[in-house]
């Protein structure tokens, strides 16, 4: 007998021993424990918006051998405002948006931060905290959600993000006639092939997507007919009110809703004020306001 099973009491008669029973293997089969569900993919918690910080630049230099790209050029921007840069071809603006970033460093003067120097910011932090359209941003073979998400890539799975910065820039029926956010990109390996002016779309929309406290947009609708610019200024003002923002371009259209206009010109500042009081003062910013103004 077993020595864990009970004694029979005494007055019962001792009964049989129990067969045996065939193993269960040889009957069912065993039961299997019930995997426990997988869990529900989260999206990555929003990250706190990174402060906008005052900007200025203080008699900075920049020549490309004997030509001097910008002549002691100065400008100030308060933390959280718009400021437009215009002016034509070879007056120094994309040279100076380089310096603003630290792709390029000037021969003399500064470009300062909340007070710090670009030259003493880790080159990590400085990235971290500066979104950038430039004219000639990549085209990643990806799809389009990886396209605008490769900013931050711990949002991609955020859809009421994605969602508000691609409104923003007009992109939904772009978005339906493609297949939806995960459709691939470029005719390389099978993809869709977008036209000129909805790869600019989603360019602006990888900039604001990273939610960054400097924004610098070069040339950002370029690629763009006058009447989409402007149909896709209004809810792209909104995304950006909160950051200190450096928008570089040849329209007016774009930058007659920044807080401060400067027109460059030879590399240093020609101009500055808001688009009535520049309108109205009859210098160069007027007169190329008058040239395009049919446009809007």
């Amino acid at each position: 007998m077993d020595q864990f099973s009970p004694m029979p009491f005494a007055s019962q008669s001792p009964q049989p021993a129990p067969q045996p029973v065939a193993s269960q293997s040889a009957t069912a089969p065993a039961l299997q424990p019930v995997p426990a569900p997988a869990p529900v993919p989260q999206p990555a918690a929003a990250p706190a918006p990174q402060p906008a910080p005052a900007l200025w630049c203080q008699n900075l230099t920049k020549a490309y051998g004997p030509n001097l790209a910008l002549d002691r050029f100065n400008i100030s921007v308060p933390a959280g405002r718009i400021v437009g840069l215009l002016g034509p071809n070879g007056s120094g603006k994309t040279t100076l948006s380089r310096l603003l970033t630290g792709v390029y460093l000037a021969d003399s003067g500064s470009v300062c931060y909340d007070g710090r120097n670009v030259t003493e910011i880790r080159r990590k932090g400085l990235y971290q905290d500066i979104s950038a359209v430039i004219q000639d941003f990549v085209h990643y073979r990806f799809s389009l959600r990886e396209n605008i998400c490769v900013s931050d890539f711990r949002r991609k799975e955020d859809e009421e993000h994605i969602r508000n910065v691609t409104d923003a820039v007009g992109m939904q029926e772009m978005i339906q006639s493609i297949g939806g956010l995960d459709c691939e990109l470029g005719s390389e390996f099978g993809g869709r092939e977008l036209s000129g002016g909805e790869w600019q779309k989603v360019a602006i929309a990888r900039g604001l997507f990273k939610d960054s406290g400097v924004l610098l947009l070069d040339e950002p609708t370029a690629a763009l007919d006058p009447i989409a610019e402007y149909e896709i200024l209004t809810g792209f003002l909104k995304l950006i009110q909160r950051r200190t923002s450096i928008i570089i371009s040849h329209r007016v259209g774009i930058c007659r809703h920044a807080d401060k206009i400067i027109v460059m010109k030879a590399g240093k500042v020609a101009e500055c004020g808001t688009h009535e009081e520049l309108k109205n003062a009859g210098g160069e910013y007027a007169r190329i306001w008058k040239a395009q103004a049919k446009w809007y």
